[in-house]
């Protein structure tokens, strides 16, 4: 099975042609994927706006576009993930609340009584 990480390392530094290697390569690629990879970095941020523009484009016509169109290069960043109050998902876990209803009694609780929920969930082990 093919990722995505795959697809944006053939782009950028193996140059390989991962779908006329296996046609079935097809289905595994995920355009927004490849396409927010690619965003992250000043020099392949163009290609990845025209992609987005001809999303109609098929698979592989935006695959191979990206594949010779963009010079090779190592280029990695981290990836931007939602970060989670820590607060507020021991609020969730302890009263079963919604995100939502969590954020609005995280209004109301003390440090004190956060720190008394935190030591009630706690199990040991590491996280």
């Amino acid at each position: 099975m093919t990722t995505p990480f795959d697809f944006l390392n053939a782009i950028n530094e193996t140059k390989k042609d991962l779908i006329k290697e296996d046609p079935s390569n097809e289905k595994e690629y995920s355009a927004w994927m490849v396409n927010r990879g690619l965003s992250f970095f000043p020099d392949t941020v163009m290609y990845a706006n025209e992609m987005n523009q001809r999303h109609y484009a098929s698979v592989k016509w935006q695959f191979n576009f990206l594949l010779n169109s963009i010079p090779r290069k190592k280029r990695f960043s981290k990836w931007f993930k939602r970060e989670e109050e820590k607060n507020l998902r021991l609020v969730m876990d302890c009263y079963g609340y919604s995100s939502e209803k969590a954020k609005q009694v995280l209004g109301i609780l003390t440090p004190e009584q956060l720190k008394t929920i935190e030591e009630k969930q706690y199990t040991g082990g590491r996280k």
